[in-house]
């Protein structure tokens, strides 16, 4: 009898195990080591073994994934059960497996490093320290394809531990969207799942301090109470989040009161004055706060982009000393200021790197950070002043999201890529991936390609392939098993390299704004008019491909509607250019028409009317921006919200006034056969480089 069960349970394995193991394996970040195995089925469930609770923490990080995929999870013993052990890397079960397959933990592994062996019927995750255990176990989460009892572990050996010591991701709270609690902990689980251990909001006035309670903007910041639950929820999750408040430049929105005007280097400008008093016992209040706040040992003071210091209160003193100086003094200062705190401080490298030799004299203890945001064949000079000084360094590269209504990731992979590389060939020990929104109308759930890229860069050694990459987003990301996501990503990159190569930047939101029959819309027709229609055929396959994708996928789908919206917008630049081209087009064929006795209704029919192109556009704005709306909403708290939404509603208004006017010079037809000329109805009687005659249509009245 047992004989015979066995033999079922053979034959039932055998059905539903591949004959040949996966050749490629879709992870982000990739492992160091990976050697693929036959994949395991879950159709019988599987069972957690996960001791201490570090490691059930991790465990329990598992068992939602797998329960929200429909896959069983069942008490150790369970007949047929997948058994996946949790271990440290001395314990038995874990030399067990390192003997089996012929695998050694070295102590280059031991604070993040794990080993993972899924294969021969069960799973083995071991790592030195409960961050490796809980880093084996992301990786074996996107092991994972299928759902229900169809589920099954793509088997491999691995051996896998980082590159780079701190790998970081900021994010920008002070220029517009301020993300919801809820939200920053999807965030907080999300960088975990691919291997980011820091954390670092951005802060210019957006964090509520006691002793300065007029900075904040009313639900507009993070409360003393909301960061210390952040801060405790990200501990779970291995994230260290290092709070950046900016601590001289970039202060507008704090000197703006008068309360402070007299610290501003300019009259309610953006930059601190050094020669202050004030200036650096305002720092000393805010980084108190901070410090009670973020037990954390680092801080980062910002201190970037001082344009307008020397052109104010320290004017005199940067005729004497020189800007370097006095720049460098005052951040030495800042330094000497927070040494009682006992933080490490953070500061952005672009301001000092121009005075190498005074980069020198600062404290040592201090972390420059590299920044630039541009692909470039060789980022040595961003890293080097800081280095040669002795001091440690992270480089910063950017998502590039910001001011855009979707992130030029063809930019943003280029740049991370390279400036990762020679980052870690220069010494680097950390990377801080970023995020800004300038303008105040970024999405984070957009950027999520790039970050992801990131957090690759960081742990995995050397330069990071883009190819390997953009061919497993989907799948780790998304759980899309298809392809279609990969395919949908490189459309919107085709998309922006268009607009770049065509001469008007990228998808920009000032491009998106832009009135195509103002005098500067008119000069950028004549660029994209040659493109408008694979511009819109890119982003409108982007689109189709994500709505394709949508029903077989379970999870991010915040983050599948924000790509939407993204290719919407991009597909919305080409639609306006081109229709605002036929509008004109066909108000010249006519005004021609009405010359030689003939009616003008067919053409006025599609400018304005059931079908009409202002109609269109009117029909374009109101749809995204309801749509954004709604994007916004899930990730941010009201705060700022109208500033956006204003612009669409202007952007709307505006072509329903010109469809108006096209009706009103409709019905002066009807009832004198004059047709106002274009400029009378508001349109170019032509555009820049635009062939009227092409442009021309006639069609029934509308």
């Amino acid at each position: 009898m047992r004989r015979f069960t066995l033999l079922l349970a053979i034959a039932a394995w055998g059905s539903l195990t591949p004959l040949r193991a996966q050749a490629t394996l879709h992870l982000i970040p990739q492992p160091r080591e990976v050697t693929p195995l036959e994949s395991i089925p879950l159709a019988h469930g599987v069972a957690i073994n996960a001791h201490g609770a570090a490691d059930k923490l991790a465990a329990k990080n598992l068992e939602t994934m797998l329960r929200a995929r429909g896959i069983r999870v069942v008490p150790l013993g369970t007949a047929n059960a997948v058994r996946i052990t949790l271990a440290r890397a001395d314990w038995p079960a874990a030399q067990y497996a390192f003997k089996r397959d012929t695998l050694t933990f070295e102590p280059v592994m031991h604070d993040e490093g794990y080993i993972l062996v899924a294969g021969h019927g069960e799973v083995v995750v071991a790592g030195a320290t409960a961050a490796g255990v809980f880093y084996g176990v992301q990786t074996l989460k996107q092991m994972v394809v299928g759902d229900s009892s169809s589920a099954r572990i793509e088997g491999a050996k691995i051996r896998d531990w980082p590159a780079m010591r701190y790998r970081g991701i900021q994010d920008d709270l002070s220029r517009g969207p301020v993300p919801t609690l809820d939200f920053q902990k999807k965030q907080i689980r999300t960088f975990a799942a691919y291997k980011i251990n820091v954390y670092s909001p951005y802060f210019e006035n957006t964090l509520a301090y006691t002793a300065n309670p007029l900075m904040a903007p009313p639900g507009g910041a993070m409360t003393p109470s909301q960061v210390k639950q952040l801060v405790d929820y990200a501990k779970q999750y291995h994230i260290t989040i290092i709070p950046e408040q900016e601590a001289f430049g970039h202060l507008h929105h704090v000197l703006e009161y008068e309360a402070y005007s007299d610290l501003a280097e300019t009259p309610h400008g953006h930059v601190l004055a050094p020669g202050q008093p004030g200036s650096l016992e305002l720092i000393r209040q805010m980084f108190g706060q901070i410090d009670s706040l973020f037990p954390g040992p680092f801080v980062h003071i910002g201190a970037d982009e001082t344009f307008e210091l020397g052109r104010g209160q320290t004017a005199g003193e940067v005729k004497i000393q020189g800007l370097g100086a006095v720049y460098l003094d005052f951040l030495k200062r800042i330094a000497i200021t927070l040494r009682p705190f006992g933080k490490r401080l953070l500061f952005w490298g672009d301001i000092a790197m121009k005075d190498p030799d005074l980069v020198k004299t600062l404290p040592k203890g201090l972390i420059a950070v590299a920044w630039t945001y541009n692909p470039q064949r060789s980022f040595d000079r961003y890293i080097t002043p800081y280095r040669d000084a002795g001091l440690e360094t992270w480089v910063a590269p950017g998502v590039n999201n910001w001011s855009r209504v979707y992130p030029d990731n063809d930019m943003a992979l280029r740049n991370i890529q390279g400036f990762v590389r020679d980052g870690q060939r220069l010494g680097a020990t950390g990377v801080l991936n970023t995020s800004w929104d300038d303008d105040g109308e970024a999405l984070f759930n957009n950027t999520w390609y790039g970050v992801l890229f990131g957090a690759a860069a960081g742990w995995q050694p050397g330069e990071s392939s883009i190819e390997q990459f953009q061919n497993s987003f989907g799948q780790a990301f998304l759980g899309d098993t298809t392809g279609r996501m990969n395919d949908a990503h490189r459309k919107l990159i085709a998309a922006q390299v268009m607009l770049h190569k065509a001469g008007v930047g990228d998808a920009s939101d000032h491009l998106f704004w832009l009135d195509p029959w103002s005098q500067e819309g008119q000069r950028v027709a004549q660029k994209i008019r040659p493109i408008a229609h694979d511009l819109r055929l890119l982003a409108e396959q982007a689109l189709v491909l994500a709505q394709e994708t949508r029903p077989t996928i379970h999870q991010q789908l915040d983050a599948l509607d924000a790509f939407e919206l993204g290719a919407r917008r991009i597909d919305l630049i080409g639609m306006k250019f081109q229709f605002a081209d036929e509008i004109v087009g066909m108000y010249a064929h006519a005004v021609d028409t009405v010359a030689v006795g003939g009616s003008p209704t067919p053409d006025l029919g599609n400018i304005s009317g059931i079908n009409g192109r202002l109609q269109d556009l009117r029909d374009a704005f109101s749809l995204v921006r309801d749509q954004y709306e709604q994007a916004w909403r899930r990730e941010n708290r009201p705060y700022w919200l109208h500033n956006v939404l204003v612009r669409y509603d202007i952007a709307t208004q505006r072509w329903v006034e010109r469809a108006d006017r096209v009706d009103a010079a409709r019905q002066e037809w009807y009832q004198s056969r004059r047709l106002p000329s274009a400029a009378e109805v508001g349109i170019p009687a032509t555009m820049p480089g635009m062939n009227l005659a092409a442009k021309t249509t006639s069609s029934a009245p509308q």
